[in-house]
């Protein structure tokens, strides 16, 4: 196939089957057949693109196809499905219409792989950018995961799926996909617990088993034997050409890309194992109760969902029915056991899949958006030899799309040309509508009856239900039955007598009554959905939310049907408010074999596809429609003669339109280009004047240094003669100074000489000898006599000779010096903080306190009652955020009567007064508030506390005090204040009679000596409103 060849130039046969000629059934079939023996899988009907499954894969999807395609006219290359995709995004892009891709065609035809495709295309040619390769990429792997949990093999296809899928990927205005949101419809959950002969499970089942690491089937207790799993085919375990392993691998890493966090993964492959698990668990009768005979694996499952095992054993033996309020409980026998076992596996895994498709869209799916691009992928027409419900609902859907093909491409577009008046050959075609009524009618539907029969009291069975089909569609004329009226079929032994049969238009189709009514029921029975919402397991309880105690509806669920029809309904209105694009999928063979061409089977699906009447309408009509308002819409703009009026040619429209765009695309290219121009000129100059500042700064500071240099040199030349000058000057004064002292050195020395020589006459030398002896046994005594270390030890010896008493004295001062010394450097930092603040206390208070003496030997503790440690005070140890510097016991004076109360705490570190029951706060004062303090001379404990004036703190008045510990509270306060640098120091004031500011009232305190009362404590007394007294006992 030439890449850029058209569609007649070295063109294989005929692209497109409107120019065939002679048209007849052998020249389409032919046509196809030349087509397919080369390669060439694509054929168009117009715009409609048929695809011939070839069962292996050709080079035609590279990368490089993607950009030939891109963006080229839909019949400029040959045929193939990006074109179609590309026509629709482009549609999509260009002129904001919302797009459809409907792909048909029986099962095995490549409707799933056609989908896949579109998607890729799509995503290769759209924008760029890292947000929009993270959608693209989530999108497109949602695939791998929903063909795992919904595809299996059957006898005609090795990847079939088993669901319906309708996804609308969203677009913004560039073209940019944003996200997708995906509808599922009526996966075939009866193939979890049983599947025909030749066929399998769902793919994700083997590829658990196949793929999945030792670890973690360990975790899930499972075992890679097939043959262990009673709802695992063993004649079809593995599939030729296909690796589990792999594919396993593939869908945990697209569950990771499309956002599925790791909990909910591992959550997924327990209820996956749960099914399995679900399968192997058998029963048997016993006396008149139901026996599990499989524990082990009913065990293993429990602990996988995390449910009591007594909870399922019970829900498998009995049933709970609820009328009104009334409850009554029956026994299972072995049917209803194991109905109730398959009917919790479909619904456990149904409901599954359902949920992870909300999962899915809740990651891909975004907010506001410009257009949608619609990829239907559902299930193609079956008919086997067992067919059921299952195949009756999909061969429903499919005629259903049927019908819109046919009301959009045959019926529709004949009407639009008779309705406007142009000359038309009817075409006869096959208007499948009336089939579609005898599945659907809301009265006699069957459909309708299948629910009216599912709904109505009493017995109901299959075979009730066959026969009011026999007595109500008896005389429709798509509709067989050997038990109907119509006595044509009575006779007819290849229709047997538990079955129906239905003229579909892809052909008569038997179907087997045998399980309509318990399928459309789809009924679980109330006791397993409670069981299920007791499990402790995240994703359980939002599966079965009807299990819940609070959620009891008596009401009945709807049926399997209803919901599909109604389904289907949503879906056809959805489809019909997009433009279409169709891929009509046929299949070559019934062998899945490439490269064989069975001719009486593809032209059975020419046939039911109604493709040689699409030929027909489209050779008959025009290559080119459009509504007038969508046209006028595109192409007013060209000029005024075009609009609203045009008289030329149709077919100059599009050119003249291009024309008129690259015109103001030139425009505004040139307007950009000038402003981009302008702009980059405005920077380089920009850029220009900075680099010119700094040159010409570099510059000056150059020429700077050079001249600070210059000038330098010659400063240190010049401080260098000076230095030198005054060196020498230097050097000749020391040089005088030498001699001088050299000389004055050589006149004392004569001098001593002779001073020296008189000395050591004879005479004075034997005075000499007794005066050094009398020193030496002063110190040898003063050796053996010295006192103690105590710096408080006052004794020293005496001294033997008069004329050592300076020496003897100065002795004393410095040993007395050493020793205290050597004393203190004993001690800790603890105990030099103690005597600091009692040298403190005994420059404030000695010889002017009588408390002082008793206070001396008295240890400085501080915190008296421990606030950190008793939890009584723990809420004023909060309200104290600083440090702790004394915390006591003290009695307060009454400002109003002068007595005296007890039961109050001193908090120092600012002063708090609080009560010393609860630790309640009463007072708080600031340090800087404070002003003085005064005490009186006597040994009382009182003391008043003076604030400033206008202080927040003064409102009340002064506090009027008394402690034991008057001494360490003033001495603590005084060093607090001496220690803060934004004041001076705390005045304390000692004097029997000061005053004290009670609220607007100034009182006199006035300290007496008198006789004991109350023992030997002071008392003190309101004498008036200017006078308080305070008695303090006399000391003996």
């Amino acid at each position: 196939m030439e890449g850029k060849a058209s569609l007649l130039d070295n063109m294989i046969g005929v692209g497109d089957m409107v120019l065939l000629e002679p048209l007849s059934e052998d020249s389409f079939l032919e046509n196809l057949k030349k087509r397919f023996d080369h390669n060439e899988i694509y054929t168009y009907i117009g715009s409609v693109v048929i695809s011939v499954n070839p069962y292996r894969s050709l080079p035609i999807y590279t990368p490089e196809k993607v950009e030939e395609y891109r963006n080229r006219n839909f019949y400029e290359l040959s045929p193939h499905i990006y074109a179609l995709a590309d026509e629709a995004y482009r549609s999509l892009r260009d002129q904001d219409k919302d797009q459809c891709i409907l792909i048909t065609g029986e099962s095995g035809a490549g409707k799933t792989e056609a989908s896949k495709l579109v998607m890729s295309y799509v995503a290769a040619v759209c924008g760029k950018g890292q947000e929009v390769n993270k959608v693209k990429e989530q999108l497109l792997q949602s695939n791998p995961v929903l063909e795992a949990f919904g595809n299996a093999k059957t006898v005609r296809n090795d990847n079939s799926s088993r669901f319906g899928k309708y996804m609308d990927i969203e677009f913004d205005f560039k073209g940019d996909p944003l996200g997708g949101v995906i509808s599922n419809y009526l996966l075939e959950k009866s193939r979890v617990v049983k599947q025909p002969r030749g066929e399998r499970n769902f793919h994700v089942f083997y590829q658990l088993l196949s793929g999945a690491s030792d670890e973690t089937l360990k975790k899930l207790k499972l075992d890679r034997d097939v043959s262990k799993y009673n709802y695992l085919c063993l004649d079809s375990a593995s599939v030729s050409g296909v690796d589990d392993a792999a594919n396993f691998r593939t869908v945990r890493n697209a569950m990771q890309i499309v956002g599925f966090m790791e909990d909910e993964v591992q959550s997924v492959l327990q209820l996956v194992a749960a099914v399995l698990k679900l399968g192997n668990i058998e029963f048997k009768p016993e006396f008149v109760f139901l026996t599990l005979v499989v524990f082990t694996d009913l065990k293993e499952m429990c602990e996988l969902l995390g449910i009591e095992q007594s909870v399922l054993e019970r829900a498998f033996s009995y049933r709970t029915v609820e009328a009104k309020s009334e409850k009554v409980s029956t026994t299972l026998n072995v049917a209803q056991a194991y109905y109730a076992r398959d009917a919790l596996a479909k619904n456990l895994y149904s409901r599954l899949f359902s949920w992870m498709v909300t999962r899915i869209n809740g990651s891909i799916k975004v907010g506001p958006f410009s257009v949608v691009m619609g990829v239907l992928d559902i299930y193609g027409f079956e008919i086997f030899e067992d067919n059921s419900f299952e195949q009756f609902i999909i061969n429903y859907c499919n005629e259903k799309l049927q019908q819109i093909f046919i009301e959009l491409t045959l019926r529709e577009e004949q009407e639009e040309y008779i309705r406007e008046g142009i000359e038309w050959t009817n075409i006869e075609y096959f208007n499948n509508a009336v089939i579609c009524d005898l599945m659907e009618n809301n009265q006699n539907g069957i459909l309708a009856m299948l629910d009216e029969e599912c709904l109505r009291p009493g017995t109901v069975t299959d075979e009730t239900f066959l026969d009011k089909l026999n007595t109500i569609c008896a005389e429709h004329q798509h509709f067989e039955s050997r038990l109907s009226k119509n006595s044509k079929f009575l006779t007819d032994h290849s229709l047997p007598h538990n079955c129906f049969r239905i003229q579909h238009y892809a052909g008569k189709v038997l179907y087997r009554v045998e399980g309509f009514v318990d399928k459309n029921n789809d009924l679980l029975y109330r006791d397993l959905s409670q069981a299920m919402y007791k499990a402790n397991h995240n994703l359980i309880k939002q599966l079965f939310p009807e299990g819940s105690p609070a959620k009891i509806n008596l009401k009945r669920p709807p049926t399997a049907g209803f919901q599909f029809k109604a389904s289907v309904g949503t879906l056809m209105r959805n489809l019909q408010t997009k433009n279409p694009n169709y891929i009509r999928c046929i299949k070559p063979n019934d062998k899945k074999a490439s490269h064989i061409f069975t001719e009486s089977l593809v032209c059975h699906q020419v046939r039911y596809l109604g493709l040689m009447e699409n030929v027909r309408v489209r050779r008959a009509g025009y290559a080119f429609r459009q509504a007038y308002e969508a046209c006028l819409e595109r192409y007013k703009m060209l000029c005024k003669k075009t609009w609203p009026h045009w008289k030329g040619p149709l077919f100059f429209l599009e050119e003249r339109r291009r024309q008129c765009l690259q015109d103001l695309a030139a425009l505004i290219q040139k307007i950009y280009r000038g402003w981009k121009c302008r702009r980059q000129f405005l920077l380089m100059k920009k850029s220009q004047v900075v680099v010119a500042a700094w040159y010409r700064r570099y510059a000056q500071e150059k020429k700077y240094k050079k001249i600070k240099h210059a000038t330098t040199v010659m400063q240190s030349y010049a401080r260098g003669w000076q230095a030198r000058k005054l060196l020498r000057q230097l050097k000749h004064q020391k040089r005088c100074e030498e001699a001088a002292t050299t000389i004055a050195a050589y006149w004392h020395g004569t001098q001593v000489k002779q001073e020296d020589l008189q000395l050591h006459s004879p005479e004075n030398s034997k005075q000499d000898f007794f005066f050094f002896l009398r020193i030496q046994k002063y110190f040898l005594n003063l050796r053996k006599n010295l006192p103690s270390m105590s710096p408080i030890d006052k004794s020293w010896p005496t001294r033997p000779y008069s004329f050592l008493d300076g020496v003897h004295t100065e002795l004393r001062r410095i040993f007395h010096l050493w020793r205290c010394k050597k004393y203190r450097s004993q001690f800790t930092e603890e105990k030099k903080a103690v005597y600091e603040e009692k040298l403190e206390a005994s420059e404030l208070f000695k010889d002017k306190k009588a408390l002082y003496p008793s206070s001396v030997s008295q240890s400085f503790k501080g915190d008296y009652l421990e606030i950190n440690k008793n939890p009584k005070y723990q809420k004023l140890h909060s309200a104290v955020d600083e440090k702790v510097l004394l915390a006591d016991t003290i009695s307060k004076i009454n400002r109003a009567n002068g007595k005296v109360g007890g039961g109050n705490l001193l908090v120092l570190s600012l002063v708090v007064l609080a009560d010393q029951k609860t630790g309640q706060v009463k007072a708080s004062v600031p340090l800087l508030d404070l002003a003085s303090v005064s005490v009186s001379k006597q040994s009382d404990g009182f003391f008043a506390l003076k604030l400033k004036e206008g202080s927040a703190s003064a409102v009340k008045g002064d506090f009027l005090l008394s402690s034991e510990r008057l001494i360490e509270i003033i001495t603590k306060l005084y060093r607090l204040s001496a220690a803060n640098a934004e004041r001076v120091p705390l005045s304390v004031d000692i004097s029997d009679e000061f005053l004290v500011q009670f609220k607007n009232d100034k009182v006199c305190v006035k300290f007496i000596q008198g006789s004991p009362r109350n023992g030997n404590s002071a008392s003190c007394k309101r004498k008036n409103n200017r006078l308080l007294e305070v008695s303090v006992p006399s000391t003996p």
